[in-house]
């Protein structure tokens, strides 16, 4: 399997993940089952058709910014802090507080030393398996990661958790023969963060006896959803990856039957799942319920070949336009429908 097919993967794994959830987001699994059952998970807002949110349009932000600058962290710290306050201008749907406070202050003048907020959420969690998939080795992952997570949150157990999802996206990358539970076992050991480590060694536990992952989201009281917490987020995550890890729809589904921010979860688990089992994959059925305009789904395979190739040669490459203006109409259209749909969310079943 050749980069290009990780790269595209990873982004149509993210947007499905975006977009399955995205209906769903913010309600309990109980009230979700009652509204939208349990047997019709799939990329869809409205009239059969998917949209997608912040999660995505990160991503997309991030690969297109690596391809800009040959994949090297200072430089690529630079343009995406550029692309971030462009993006906070179009009016995004289903932007994050932290996320949201931090590229006001690049707005306003403040440098990418200085934007960063203090939070733990997963808004460089959700972006970050991009990297993963492109970094050169360990040391420039490890720089990238920080670039990306520090311009938004600056908080340590935001970046390891980012850290965490990046590795999970490369493991097939990299030829390393691990297992996502031998990963995973490691984590669990190597974490720096005293929560983390003990989420992971509990989901290898849940892992190593069966466990379904709304078993193991029982287990750890999440039974109201996951929240935006990245040390709910990420374990949750990887373990809807690790239980079907060549499985698109097994693993985006059982992320988004979870509950809480399922857009966030399921994009992540998506993005890694796909990272890794490349493009082919992806379920066709699912790419083509995504109505993404103007980054169209072919959009988003032209960025991944330009990607591609800046990550082949380590100096920038040809972007397609980011179409700023057209997105900004775009994000009205849909922020309208998210309205609507919450409007709806008042009436019953309860």
């Amino acid at each position: 399997m050749d980069r290009y097919s990780h790269i595209l993967g990873c982004i149509l794994g993210a947007a499905v993940g975006d977009a399955a959830g995205l209906r769903r987001e913010g309600l309990s699994r109980r009230r979700a089952a009652r509204l939208y059952g349990v047997d019709a998970v799939r990329p869809e807002l409205i009239f059969g058709k998917g949209f997608c949110s912040d999660d995505t349009e990160h991503t997309l932000l991030a690969a297109y910014s690596l391809a800009r600058t040959g994949c090297q962290p200072q430089e690529f710290e630079r343009e995406f802090a550029q692309q971030l306050k462009r993006w906070i201008a179009t009016a995004p749907v289903g932007v994050g507080f932290a996320t949201l406070k931090a590229c006001l202050r690049l707005l306003v003048g403040f440098g990418p030393a200085h934007s960063g907020v203090r939070s733990a959420g997963n808004g460089p969690a959700m972006r970050s398996a991009i990297l993963g998939v492109v970094a050169s080795s360990t040391e420039a992952l490890i720089a990238l990661n920080r670039c990306s997570t520090r311009l938004t949150h600056t908080d340590p157990r935001a970046e390891e958790g980012a850290l965490l999802v990046a590795r999970a996206a490369r493991l097939t990358i990299d030829g390393n023969q691990q297992t996502p539970l031998e990963l995973l076992h490691a984590a669990s050991q190597d974490a720096t963060g005293d929560e983390l480590r003990r989420r992971i060694a509990n989901a290898v536990a849940a892992l190593e006896r069966g466990e379904s992952p709304q078993e193991f989201a029982d287990s750890q009281d999440w039974i109201g959803g996951v929240t935006g917490y990245v040390n709910q987020s990420v374990p949750a995550a990887l373990y809807c990856w690790a239980s079907s890890p060549t499985d698109m729809r097994a693993c985006v589904t059982n992320a988004v039957l979870l509950g809480g921010d399922t857009d966030s979860v399921a994009s992540i688990a998506g993005a890694i799942c796909g990272a890794n089992i490349g493009v082919e994959g992806v379920p066709g059925d699912w790419v083509a319920r995504l109505s993404e305009w103007p980054r169209t789904t072919e959009w988003m395979a032209t960025l991944a070949r330009s990607l591609d190739e800046a990550a082949a040669s380590h100096s920038p490459a040809q972007t397609p336009s980011l179409r700023w203006t057209a997105t900004l109409g775009r994000n009205l259209v849909v922020a309208a429908v998210v309205i609507e749909l919450a409007l709806r969310r008042l009436l019953p079943p309860y």
